[in-house]
């Protein structure tokens, strides 16, 4: 095994920053060692240093919604982070470049193609966003989350997410313990609503109003995860009256998997993989602004295996919601165990595992 390090790219966003941090495990956890490149703003900011990896960092940032000095100025910051990354890449001299996509992996990617560095790439969401369909190219092996994310004429290998370890936890392959039971006549069933790191502001408004249509005899035990509109949410439950355990954030997504019967959520890749891994039903309100609008096609990914329903957001109202929540609960054991058994049917819960294993395959043969 080379004893030079693996760099891992990835930036911005949990949804990029996470599972790098589930294969940079996996990858300790087998005798690797592990180098990150990221930016000082994004999440791997604070993240990848508490977790104890030497991190190299580049200054670079997304354009969309960006003005128009910005757009004049990217192909120059653009080319002082291929340099910076470039620089790093001949300090740690990794045997294997891991990139996540988004804008780290860019000019890092482009970088250790300079470096002739090998390079591996994974794609999460269910459409592949600009800088993996373009390091695709000229990447030595290419990993996708969901099916048909890349052009038919690149070559593919489906994995799935790679998903933290206390996620994991909950899966089971075994076919005796899910779907799970619902039929449990000593509690009310359990709804769980994430809006995310941020919030939902939709979320926080519409649920409460929705929940105070349905029938007095579909009684659930609502937990939400707020963000910071917790005020907000609070007077929304007040003014119709539902009881409910609110939180800003879930420092411990695990115990609220392992709590719920269904989630109200948006359609994040990450998101997704692991409900599928936790054998969760759902109602996916797609975030509707985000880039190439992949959290909608993340979400029919799911719901048309059966794990649940699509509200689009310019659809979602309470009239709405309380339409499906009482299409769910008006027969709780059946559509609950359905749709537990089609989200644990499409887990991967392997993918950290495949990718720790091809870096290292990787690494082999180029050593």
């Amino acid at each position: 095994m080379s004893t030079r390090p693996i760099m891992i790219m990835a930036g911005g966003t949990g949804g990029h920053v996470f599972p790098g941090l589930a294969v940079a495990k996996e990858i300790c956890n087998r005798s690797g060692s592990v180098v990150w490149m990221g930016t000082r703003k994004g999440l791997e900011g604070r993240l990848v240093p508490e977790a104890g990896i030497e991190v190299e960092w580049i200054s670079v940032s997304g354009l969309r919604g960006r003005g128009v000095f910005a757009w004049i100025i990217a192909p120059f910051r653009l080319a002082l982070a291929i340099f910076q990354a470039f620089t790093a890449l001949r300090r740690q001299r990794p045997a294997v470049v891991l990139g996540f996509g988004g804008f780290v992996s860019g000019p890092g990617g482009i970088a250790a193609w300079l470096a002739g560095s090998p390079l591996l790439i994974h794609e999460q969401n269910a459409v592949a966003g600009t800088t993996n369909r373009i390091l695709a190219r000229f990447s030595q092996r290419v990993f996708q989350a969901f099916p048909n994310s890349f052009p038919k004429n690149i070559d593919v290998e489906l994995i799935g997410n790679p998903v933290r370890s206390e996620i994991l936890d909950l899966y089971s392959s075994s076919e005796q313990v899910l779907p799970r039971s619902f039929a449990d006549a000593d509690r009310k069933p359990r709804l769980l609503i994430v809006g995310g790191s941020q919030g939902a502001r939709t979320l926080n408004l519409n649920v409460p109003e929705a929940l105070a249509n349905l029938p007095e005899t579909m009684n659930l035990d609502v937990w939400h995860q707020t963000g910071q509109g917790l005020e907000e949410a609070r007077d929304a439950y007040a003014k119709h009256h539902i009881e409910s355990r609110l939180s800003v954030f879930l420092e411990d997504m695990k115990a609220a998997y392992a709590w719920a019967d269904l989630v109200i959520c948006r359609a994040g890749a990450l998101t997704i993989s692991e409900l599928t891994v936790a054998g969760l039903g759902a109602i996916l309100i797609p975030y509707p602004y985000a880039t190439d609008n992949h959290q909608l096609h993340n979400a029919k990914h799911f719901v048309s295996g059966g794990a649940g329903v699509i509200i689009k957001q310019d659809e979602f109202t309470p009239a709405r919601l309380s339409e499906v929540l009482k299409q769910i609960f008006s027969h709780p054991n059946n559509v609950l165990s359905r749709f537990s058994e089609r989200a644990h049917s499409q887990a991967r819960p392997k993918a950290a595992e495949s990718l720790a294993k091809a870096c290292f395959q990787l690494a082999e043969t180029h050593s």
